[in-house]
């Protein structure tokens, strides 16, 4: 593996994923709501709803720099795992922690922390893709965690856990949400 060129790759993967992430955010809207926007967009405001598209746009660089970088096989597939993991937890820990401390969201605090969180991560993936490591030696355990994400992932759009963290901030709503639904309604319904 060509280190210079893999780092390049890590590198450039900080801003494409930010913004197949943030495509991601509007694909939904965009495309009137079609099946492919469900399962990799973003449906309604929900932290989930923001996990998975950062997972989404995770994932999509990973195999670019799969293909164009050529890096070791298992080493990175299993890394990447593990970071795609690493990421879906920051987002929703220091989400939840600053809004101790607010009244509701701030857009620019939820921007900026989602910029450092990925550059974090790749940042991570770098040190542990190029690091003499035995990380390779989880690949199998890294396997069924990838299966048990996209399991999660692929099923909580559709039929989201009555929990805070599939909750709408808009409406209190879960899930997908009709577009003819009373944002106004539903945000006095919430508790």
């Amino acid at each position: 593996m060509n280190i210079k060129k893999f780092k390049i790759f890590e590198i450039v993967g900080v801003p494409a994923i930010y913004l197949i992430a943030t495509f991601l955010h509007f694909v939904y809207d965009l495309t009137g709501g079609s099946t492919l926007s469900i399962l990799f967009g973003s449906v309604n405001e929900s932290v989930w709803e923001h996990i998975k598209i950062f997972a989404v746009g995770f994932m999509v660089w990973t195999i670019v720099e799969f293909l164009f970088a050529k890096p070791p096989f298992k080493k990175f597939v299993t890394v990447k795992v593990f970071m795609l993991y690493f990421l879906s937890l920051l987002i929703p820990v220091f989400f939840y922690t600053y809004n101790l401390f607010t009244v509701e969201p701030v857009l620019w605090l939820d921007l900026l922390s989602s910029f450092v969180f990925v550059t974090l991560t790749q940042y991570i993936s770098y040190l542990l893709i190029t690091n003499d490591n035995k990380i390779s030696d989880y690949f199998p355990l890294a396997l069924m965690l990838l299966m048990l994400y996209y399991l999660m992932f692929f099923s909580f759009t559709v039929f989201p856990p009555k929990i805070e963290l599939f909750r709408d901030y808009e409406t209190g709503m879960f899930g997908i949400i009709e577009d003819h639904i009373d944002v106004g309604a539903c945000f006095m319904t919430k508790s």
